[in-house]
């Protein structure tokens, strides 16, 4: 289910896009040529299944030498390198990291690692061959959206297309190219690291086009367990933890109608569940396996790039998607029509709009804000205080619109005036509206 054909063999010059997933402990890499239907997932260990590489580098001792991965983990252990870790959190906050005395920029270390653990992937690919590059992250804040763009920088790819998306969306574009029996209800997914969260993908199927949720929650009691050293103690321990877990498997499942259960993490490895197991595998199909999110990513760059019949019936209203078609009430050739600004089910933080309106008459300009999530239909508008008057339909208008976050528009609208018979007023405003 997870682990994808080996398809490529030694290098060649086809196009490939790339799904890397940026964890805060790992990261994970998959590739897939543009024309092909299956992910692979790099290897951090050849000839392997092991996809995690431990995000982190170590510094040698008073040398300007950096190691990341697995290396990092064994040079710090053997020779006494200085680890730093978390690197994700650490670019994040944005503050200077210190090692040996001497300051850091914590993008700068994350590229670096980045970079370097991109050498796993050229013994496959030349990065020549990298047309489309994907980023999957646990979550996208405003300040993780600079981050990665400061990274994509950074990494220097000559690819055409680089792009960011969520966990969450990266298990949208995962499911949406497994087969039909495995989807045909809700899909659940377990994952396991330092605590579980569990993520659950429904479908509206009523509407047009029809419409994906996908429910979040963290359970932090179930805090990932440090083991006994005596079998009998950590027997106990492992009984307690796949009661505690039955309990949340039996009360996330209960009267939903899940087809498909996915479990994800390092925490479901050492054979605890049981009990649990038998829960959810009842009347379910049930994978195990960790790099759903990676494959995810380049599922996700395949369909940007080139969206399928099938994708575009769906829309995914995730955490970072506009929720809401913001449009204007317009005149086109004397009948009155909608023209669309944004539509909804796009990453707020990738969108944006430009556009000219002749202005029918007053100083108002409007928008129509439609909620695919169920409630009414507004309209908001923007008032252009100090306007000149002018006779009707003689006042043109330039509009840009950008979303500075995922329920906020920032509307720019700029006097134009009207050709010779009226000079622009220079004036411009600005106004921001939630949607």
């Amino acid at each position: 289910m997870f682990q994808g054909q080996n398809f490529f063999g030694k290098k060649n010059s086809k196009k490939v896009a790339v799904g890397y997933d940026l964890g805060r402990s790992f990261a994970q890499i998959s590739f897939c040529g543009l024309e092909e239907t299956e992910p692979e997932t790099v290897s951090a260990v050849a000839g392997t299944e092991q996809y995690n590489i431990p995000a982190l580098l170590c510094k040698r001792s008073g040398v300007g030498q950096w190691y990341y991965g697995k290396e990092a983990i064994k040079f710090a252990r053997e020779e006494n390198g200085i680890l730093v870790e978390d690197l994700l959190t650490l670019a994040e906050r944005g503050e200077d990291v210190m090692v040996e005395g001497e300051a850091f920029d914590p993008v700068a270390l994350l590229t670096l690692f980045v970079k370097r653990s991109l050498s796993l992937l050229n013994i496959r690919i030349s990065f020549n061959q990298i047309e489309a590059f994907m980023f999957t992250v646990e979550e996208l804040t405003p300040r993780i959206v600079d981050v990665l763009g400061k990274v994509a920088a950074g990494l220097q790819l000559k690819a055409q297309h680089i792009h960011f998306q969520s966990h969450a969306e990266s298990f949208y574009a995962f499911t949406m190219h497994q087969s039909w029996e495995l989807r045909q209800n809700d899909v659940m997914i377990y994952e396991y690291d330092s605590e579980l969260k569990t993520m659950r993908l429904e479908c509206n199927k009523k509407t047009t086009p029809k419409v994906i949720f996908i429910e979040q929650k963290n359970y932090p009691e179930m805090e990932r367990r440090v083991w006994q050293e005596d079998e009998g103690q950590k027997r106990q321990q492992m009984a307690e933890l796949d009661l505690l877990f039955s309990g949340i498997v039996k009360k996330s499942l209960e009267d939903k109608n899940v087809s498909t259960v996915f479990l994800l993490g390092d925490g479901f490895k050492e054979g605890w569940p049981k009990d649990s197991l038998r829960i959810m595998c009842k009347n379910r199909r049930v994978f195990q396996g960790n790099n759903l999110y990676s494959k995810g990513a380049c599922y996700g760059m395949l369909e940007r790039l080139n969206p399928g019949k099938e994708w575009q019936e769906y829309v995914y209203l995730g955490a970072d998607k506009l929720k809401s078609n913001i449009g204007m009430k317009v005149l086109r050739g004397g009948e009155d029509s909608y023209y669309a600004v944004l539509d909804a089910g796009v990453n707020w933080y990738e969108t944006s709009a430009d556009f000219d309106i002749i202005l029918e008459e007053g100083n108002t300009v409007d928008f129509v804000i439609t909620p695919l999530t169920g409630g009414s239909v507004t309209n908001k508008a923007v008032t252009l205080e100090g306007l000149p008057e002018r006779p009707p339909r003689t006042t043109r208008l330039s509009v840009h619109v950008e979303m500075t976050a995922v329920s906020r528009a920032e509307i720019t609208v700029e006097d134009m005036g009207f050709g010779e018979l009226f000079k622009s007023s220079g004036k411009a405003w600005t106004q921001t509206i939630f949607v």
